[in-house]
């Protein structure tokens, strides 16, 4: 997808909205669903410019926006029914644009860096249970046709749950990243690095997708193909997914994604500390891990009553169970 087919945008536009297409995938290696949300939230906020100044907006015309306009562009999103967090990622792709443009000495306009965010709501991460996670894993092989593609989705859910991983990270692993050597590198969000360890009943589940695909998995390929043998689309996960929900019953928020809740949840709730969790999510900012601390309170008591000098001198847990909230006013990122 390139710029010149989203939106009305006289030709300069179109030129750096394309570079700055290339920028997302090439620099900053933004999966493809990213860069397509992103593309669209600028073809939205674009198409709102040409009806506003009354036609194809120009550089000049977007270096000359003031923080009125940008205001009335989320109030007309608002008015159109997108909600907060709609509101938020529409005004994310936006920023990115005039970042890379002002970047890249195309234009600056001081007046977005003004724009205050629609503030999202904080809502808990929908975690699976335990048995429901494992049950999710177990239960892969019974809603595919033909048995290597019950051996993938396994081993893909088994990542998922056991890792920590996002669906993006997972998909994009290469077939030569689980080795069996117990740790895997994962590339995150901004191009970030991290190693997070591999269980050997995860290393098991690949090692028998691996042998079960008729398709050839080269070093430098994908690991996980579709039945054509590309790289498998997340779409096809996404779908393998809700079969399962429906299969076993399991609540409404049961998505790939909530595998990853489960995995940070279970480990909290096992004493897991919430500093390592974060590295093995690959969080920026701890703010976003400790929403994890919300799902159970309890938890934190017990943590209190064995490590704080003040609880272990009195041999007494605090008489009151802390409650939380997992809100921060720092915390900077959106989706985890």
């Amino acid at each position: 997808m390139t710029a010149p087919a989203l939106l009305p945008a006289a030709a300069d536009v179109a030129d750096a909205i394309e570079a700055w297409r290339r920028w997302l995938a090439a620099e900053r290696r933004y999966s493809a669903h990213t860069v397509r949300a992103y593309l669209s939230d600028v073809g939205a906020f674009l198409a709102f410019l040409a009806g506003h100044l009354g036609g194809p907006p120009s550089l000049d015309a977007l270096a000359s926006l003031d923080l009125a306009v940008f205001r009335a562009y989320l109030a007309a999103r608002a008015g159109a029914g997108a909600g907060t967090a709609s509101r938020a990622r529409n005004l994310a792709g936006v920023r990115s644009l005039f970042r890379f443009l002002d970047r890249s000495g195309r234009l600056h306009n001081p007046a977005i860096a003004m724009v205050t965010t629609p503030k999202r709501p904080k809502g808990l991460p929908r975690a699976l249970t335990a048995a429901d996670a494992l049950a999710t894993v177990d239960s892969a092989p019974q809603i595919s046709d033909t048995d290597w593609v019950g051996a993938r989705d396994r081993a893909l859910l088994a990542l998922l749950y056991g890792c920590g991983l996002r669906l993006g990270e997972a998909l994009s692993l290469d077939a030569d990243a689980v080795t069996g050597q117990g740790a895997l590198r994962v590339v995150g969000k901004g191009s970030k690095q991290r190693v997070v360890p591999v269980l050997p009943v995860v290393e098991r589940a690949v090692a028998a997708y691996r042998a079960a695909c008729p398709h050839p998995l080269p070093a430098r390929g994908p690991l996980f193909v579709g039945v054509r043998g590309k790289r498998l689309d997340p779409a096809v996960a996404e779908r393998q997914m809700r079969r399962l929900k429906a299969l076993l019953g399991l609540p409404e928020g049961a998505t790939p994604h909530a595998l990853r809740h489960s995995f940070a949840t279970h480990l909290l709730a096992g004493g897991g500390d919430l500093r390592a969790i974060q590295e093995l999510l690959g969080h920026a900012s701890l703010s976003t891990t400790q929403r994890y601390t919300a799902v159970d309170p309890s938890r934190l008591v017990t943590v209190y009553a064995a490590a704080h000098p003040r609880a272990r001198r009195s041999g007494a847990a605090p008489k009151t169970t802390p409650t939380t909230t997992g809100r921060s006013d720092d915390a900077t990122e959106v989706e985890i």
